[in-house]
């Protein structure tokens, strides 16, 4: 993701990347090539930001290094764009928003669907199809190569429920526009390349307080089956939407994103026939350079225009809740009672 958020700054009108952190030298190299091969490159945080000037910083690095690198940067007056999740606790979560009000800096987490034209889409349709809305989402990826050890190192620190979680029970909030109430989970680790403490799959439920559900379903490792992996649809009293993906592997690591059809269903029927066809919706959307392109202009006209926050704050810190509460539940293998605003 940090390849194609320097690729997207590269695009934007107005912005320039002025320097590349990594671990090593040499992992850098080919990011820089890409761009131009002129970009200072860096293996310390301190001396980039010294040597560099930013204004602003983008952290593509695991989880269990966000907390620090979100709080230095906010710190020194930058703005900070952050891959999700933001942190490893709703404690963290709330201290670091906190500072960017203080610092009077934008803090934009990178849930990449939030400016995705067919989940947009996705979302408009689903509120046409009444209440209770029951929503089915998962997420199961078979990988292999330098995917599957991406995948290994981040269940080092977290599970696939909270990583990629985030993403769709946002999408849940937004389709079901009303408090999330209880969160029901359960799990286990059948692959023995990560801690024992970590559920390489899981699935959690939602309930919302206008009686709508929630349904998702994540599983990572070489050893997942291909066999109904990529399910995202919604269903209310008067249809249904699906998203279906023309693809038939899951171990494409840009799959999850892709969502160039959508399929409108209508319940109204006469005489026990249907009254309507389904609508089959294509869109001709971004590739998955695209998408980050898009989001990356989203958090620079975000800074551009000293963007009020605080719905972007409400959406992250209620996904953070319910996928926190998901692996909570997982563990003490009881419902969990959710204390929103």
């Amino acid at each position: 993701m940090s390849t194609l958020h320097a690729k997207a700054y590269r695009d934007i009108e107005g912005v320039e990347n002025v320097g590349i952190v990594t671990r090593n030298y040499g992992s850098s190299e080919q990011l820089a090539t890409s761009l131009g091969g002129d970009i200072p490159r860096f293996t310390n945080f301190e001396k980039a930001i010294a040597e560099t000037s930013p204004d602003a910083i983008a952290i593509g690095t695991y989880t269990d290094s966000h907390y620090d690198y979100v709080k230095r940067g906010l710190e020194l007056g930058l703005h900070v764009f952050v891959e999700k999740p933001l942190a490893e606790t709703m404690e963290e979560c709330r201290e670091l928003f906190q500072l960017a009000k203080e610092k009077k800096r934008i803090l934009y987490v990178g849930y990449i669907l939030m400016t995705h034209p067919s989940w947009s889409k996705f979302i408009e349709l689903s509120h046409d199809l009444g209440k209770p809305l029951a929503m089915r989402m998962n997420l199961n990826q078979q990988a292999k190569g330098e995917f599957l050890n991406t995948l290994k190192n981040i269940m080092q620190i977290q599970s696939p429920l909270v990583d990629c979680g985030v993403h769709y029970v946002d999408i849940m909030c937004q389709m079901a526009q009303c408090k999330p109430v209880r969160v029901h989970a359960v799990g286990c680790n059948n692959w023995d390349k990560v801690p024992q403490s970590i559920c390489n799959y899981g699935q959690l439920q939602i309930e919302f307080e206008d009686g709508s559900v929630g349904w998702y379903e994540a599983g990572w490792g070489p050893n997942m089956s291909e066999t109904a992996y990529f399910i995202k649809d919604v269903v209310g009293p008067k249809g249904a939407v699906s998203i279906r993906v023309d693809s038939d592997r899951s171990d494409d690591k840009d799959h999850h994103v892709e969502a160039n059809t959508l399929i409108k269903h209508h319940a109204e029927q006469v005489d026990n026939e249907f009254v309507h066809e389904d609508e089959v919706m294509k869109i001709d959307e971004p590739d998955h350079e695209g998408l980050a392109l898009l989001e990356q202009e989203e958090f620079i006209n975000c800074i551009r225009n000293d963007a009020c926050m605080a719905s972007h704050e409400e959406r992250v810190m209620t996904s953070l809740e319910i996928v926190f509460a998901a692996d909570q539940s997982i563990a003490e293998k009881q419902v969990i009672e959710l204390n929103l605003k």
